[in-house]
């Protein structure tokens, strides 16, 4: 079945670039790739027989998120979104299942130059005060926070770096400048998350070079870990305030955000307030009050302004928990350790690091764009030889 990985190579070729130009391409890109990964493998004879082990706490989650329609503020986008993540789920699950069947060299070096044209334009683009992302979008010169687009990009090459620099199929020399661009590009440029996703990877991917049946499965154990720990750990740092005003104000506001999450998921621990109920909390579209910005102290007119809870808890572990209480914790840290198993090489371990990383900083639980590039991570991961990085 070798033209069953011309799909997801071509997306991967793609996708840097496109994140760069527009962030929210990933979606389509990524979902296509897999589709057509599918659609080829079934037109040469493929045919799914079992479901990889991962998919099954992955659906059990959206499901028990579709339940909580039942008592979520936000029913129907519950239902929706549930509905939907669960086919993107399905689709992933059947597209990795087909390249598992036939891995491919090819898949690294259609990652290697898309991971390299990607980080070129990116660093370009901040060299130039963004004008090539100003220029796609017909505007005569980019405006101030145009920059910040960069950050959704470089999270998302973070993520599908590890395909490139630790395929053992790419010469050693090329894997080392890549996974080097990755880093520096990164640490050019706006998102913090980003640079330490970036730093994840490479870690992992060193690590599993000496380990690679172990890392994977540590990095998951770790990350359970930390999702059923999250509301008592953050709870135990956070209650009695700490100094944070010498913080970057985005850094500084995180943890303000996760301290009202955590009293919040305190007030529904066992099934949490219902999916997509992050945007509906009581109080979360205020400001900090003058106590809470003095137990942390901070203080300065931009506070005014910043919400204590803007769409979702920038945290992956704390939005389970507060969505889809204890539930939802254990079958998130079901799906990690599941994932931990399944990470037998290195760039498997590496985007699983660096996904980790991003999910506990940055973005919903639920967006569309990001889980699409999760599932074709995970589902080319099926694709890259088993021989480490040597």
């Amino acid at each position: 079945m070798i033209g069953a990985t011309l799909p997801v190579a071509a997306a991967l070729a793609l996708l840097p670039l496109a994140l760069v130009l527009q962030s929210r391409a990933m979606a389509p890109l990524a979902l296509l790739g897999l589709a057509g990964t599918v659609l080829v493998a079934w037109r040469e004879g493929w045919r799914p027989s079992q479901l990889p082990r991962p998919a099954w706490p992955l659906l059990a989650l959206l499901a028990w998120g579709a339940a909580s329609a039942l008592w979520s503020p936000e029913p129907g986008r519950a239902l929706d979104t549930s509905l939907r993540l669960a086919v993107m789920t399905g689709l992933g699950a059947m597209a990795g299942a087909a390249l598992l069947a036939s891995p491919s060299r090819r898949i690294g070096f259609w990652a290697a130059g898309g991971l390299a044209v990607g980080l070129a334009i990116a660093a370009l683009d901040d060299a130039t005060g963004n004008a090539v992302r100003a220029a796609v979008r017909g505007l005569p010169e980019a405006p101030a926070q145009l920059a910040f687009g960069l950050k959704n990009a470089m999270a998302g090459m973070a993520l599908l770096a590890p395909l490139a620099f630790a395929n053992p199929s790419v010469p050693l020399p090329l894997r080392a400048l890549l996974a080097a661009g990755m880093v520096a590009v990164s640490f050019l440029l706006p998102g913090e998350a980003a640079k330490l996703a970036s730093l994840a990877a490479v870690a992992a991917v060193l690590l599993a070079a000496f380990v690679p049946r172990v890392t994977g499965l540590l990095i998951g154990l770790a990350g359970a870990g930390f999702v059923l720990a999250a509301p008592f750990l953050a709870r135990f740092v956070l209650g009695s305030g700490i100094e944070v005003g010498e913080l970057p104000f985005s850094a500084a506001h995180r943890l303000l955000i996760w301290d009202f999450v955590t009293a919040r998921v305190m007030d529904s621990p066992l099934i949490g307030w219902g999916m997509e109920a992050s945007r509906a909390i009581p109080g979360g579209t205020g400001a900090p009050d003058a106590g809470m910005l003095a137990r942390f102290g901070v203080s300065g007119p931009y506070w005014a302004n910043a919400q204590l809870l803007p769409l979702h808890p920038h945290n992956a572990a704390l939005q389970l928990w507060l969505e889809l209480g204890a539930v939802g914790g254990l079958l998130g840290a079901w799906l990690l350790v599941e994932l931990g198993r399944a990470s037998r090489d290195p760039a498997a371990a590496g985007c699983l690091a660096a996904g980790l990383v991003v999910a506990m900083l940055s973005y919903g639980v639920w967006q569309y764009w990001w889980v699409a590039g999760l599932l074709l991570a995970a589902a080319t991961c099926a694709a890259v030889p088993d021989r480490g990085v040597r």
